[in-house]
């Protein structure tokens, strides 16, 4: 489970805070959906979390252990990050998914170290796809070994950044069903961003409105209303309820 307390980040000494006070709390097991309006924080967050960015104030912590004290090795051995804009730097899939284990064996791979990429492309079927350039892949087989290529440094909590942009249906399909898979069977914690509400609420266990650096309203699918959606976004929408599951539609009000 991570914990945010009280977290503050601003870019530059005079500038204004572009995390003011956020807190939330992410458990294992269940895929938490970070929304918010362009500008609200949301990569920043999830940068402070991953440590690329440093807090002014707060603390992360991951089981109660300070997640913003720990060595680069042991925090990767916690938390892995999947892109938007995956670079491979053209590499086979197996050498691809195989650099997610650097932070565990430094400067070359042992046995055990490539048992452990089988084990994964296996998993997520891509085994056949192996020996593949991965530049020369589909969306959706490029996105599927980005987050084979996370899973292979065996974290146990995920930051997905807007997993589906740029995809077709079937490939947000799959990514979808894939981190599902993931939360429910593996146990692990996701974290991500997406602009899609009827995506979200597909995915999502728990959802945090991100606004000018703050999390304005959280919780499960209940927290998902018209009202709410009005005042982090400015934006006029119906939300209706189809076989017991909420959709958002754009315009008009709440039926």
């Amino acid at each position: 489970m991570i914990e945010i307390r009280g977290l503050a980040f601003r870019y530059g000494r005079n500038r204004p805070l572009v995390l003011n006070g956020v807190g939330m709390t992410l458990r294992d097991g269940e895929i938490s959906v970070l929304l918010g309006p362009n500008g609200a924080g949301k990569t920043t967050l999830f940068q402070t979390i991953l440590g690329i960015r440093k807090p002014e104030r707060g603390e992360i912590l991951f089981d109660g252990e300070d997640l913003l004290k720990m060595k680069r090795r042991e925090r990767a051995g916690r938390v892995a990050y999947v892109p938007q804009n995956i670079q491979f730097g053209g590499l086979s899939v197996f050498d691809t998914v195989l650099t997610g284990r650097i932070s565990r064996f430094g400067i070359r791979a042992g046995k055990e170290d490539r048992n452990a990429v089988w084990d994964i492309l296996k998993e997520m079927r891509l085994e056949e796809l192996a020996s593949r350039n991965v530049e020369e892949l589909s969306g959706g087989e490029r996105q599927k070994t980005a987050v084979a290529r996370a899973l292979a440094q065996e974290p146990r909590f995920l930051v997905f950044d807007e997993p589906t942009g740029n995809l077709d249906i079937a490939n947000e399909q799959l990514i979808l069903s894939e981190a599902r898979r993931l939360a429910r069977e593996k146990g692990i914690g996701i974290l991500t961003s997406l602009h899609d509400f009827n995506q979200a609420m597909e995915m999502g266990d728990r959802f945090f409105f991100l606004k000018d650096g703050a999390v304005r309203a959280s919780g499960g699918p209940e927290t998902v209303t018209a009202d709410i959606i009005r005042e982090i976004y400015g934006a006029e929408v119906r939300v209706v309820e189809i076989e017991e599951r909420k959709i958002i539609i754009n315009g008009g009000k709440n039926l």
